[in-house]
């Protein structure tokens, strides 16, 4: 199959491993990119599967909410920096982001095909496509997610004017100010760390063993245990998998704010339950950046790795 420089582009940006190396994996395994992205992993040339989240597309996030018991986070892509930043595209997202808040529809299908709050007499694609029209380049409606707490309360935090948009639902007896701030806290440390899960135990034995084998691999490649008996080798193992658990789990994260820089974020809830006498604890977080899994044409880097490559 014959390697081309977009390919090893895009491999490279999944990975950020080497480009000779993404060269080499793609024709390994036949240009199959997932196959290649585990080869580059197990080999120790990738620092983990990314799935895209190096690679942009230009758009906004925003939050809507009500009250504090419900929020809606969306994502509207456009092809443009300069669209993106464009104030009539992004007041429309934020009508996008009150009709996803105020929405009962379970899938992005559903609610296209909702009447527009805006302008009942349309449908949201239909206002989507008369923003084209006006615009004069491709926009999408790609995603939403609306929480609803029964049981407590929401923040929503926006990071990197609209790069990034996140709720945090909190389990909590207690709601006032001091609460909202952790909370804001605790949403400003998801926008920064992204992190995967809540707790360890929201972490599935399949993501647990795919790491493992993943890991595995690598330590089998690793000089320094060559030779080793198997239940050291075991042990190296399950101690990379709990290391990498606490990067991917929130509440094993070190908070990003802990004066001495050791406490997790789960100590630092406790705490903010004890001094306000609160049973708190944290539901569910989304995060969503935009881009995520979309490719943002750059013919310019194509171009170089091409010549690179010698193609």
């Amino acid at each position: 199959m014959n390697i081309t420089a977009g390919m090893v582009k895009e491999l490279r940006e999944l990975t950020g491993a080497g480009m000779m190396d993404c060269k080499k994996a793609l024709a390994e395994n036949n240009g199959d990119m997932e196959a290649s992205i585990e080869y580059l992993r197990k080999n120790g040339q990738a620092k983990a599967e990314k799935k895209a989240g190096r690679i942009a597309a230009e758009g906004l996030c925003r939050v809507a909410t009500v009250g504090d018991k419900c929020a809606a986070v969306v994502e509207v892509n456009s092809e443009t920096d300069f669209v993106a930043k464009n104030e009539d595209f992004q007041k429309f997202v934020e009508l996008v982001a009150e009709q996803a808040v105020a929405s009962e529809s379970a899938d992005i299908d559903a609610f296209m095909a909702e009447a527009w709050k805006a302008d009942t007499s349309k449908t949201v694609k239909e206002a989507l496509v008369e923003k084209v029209s006006v615009i004069g380049e491709n926009l999408n409606i790609r995603r939403f997610e609306k929480v609803v707490a029964e049981n407590g309360c929401v923040v929503t935090y926006v990071h990197g004017g609209g790069r990034i948009g996140v709720i945090v639902e909190a389990v909590t007896d207690v709601v006032n100010d001091s609460i909202k701030e952790a909370l804001t806290n605790i949403a400003m440390q998801v926008a920064a760390l992204s992190p995967k899960y809540v707790s360890t135990e929201d972490v599935s034995e399949e993501y647990k063993a795919h790491e493992k084998e993943i890991i595995t691999a690598q330590i089998s490649q690793d000089p320094k245990m060559a030779g080793k008996p198997e239940k050291v080798i075991e042990g190296a193992v399950i101690g990379r998998l709990n290391k990498e658990l606490k990067e991917v789990c929130l509440l094993e994260q070190t908070y990003v704010k802990a004066e001495d820089g050791k406490q997790t974020v789960a100590q630092y809830i406790a705490q903010v339950a004890k001094d306000n006498s609160a049973n708190l604890s944290i539901k569910k977080f989304v995060r969503f950046e935009t881009g995520e899994g979309l490719e943002k044409k750059e013919e310019n880097f194509a171009e170089e790795v091409a010549k690179q490559m010698g193609n």
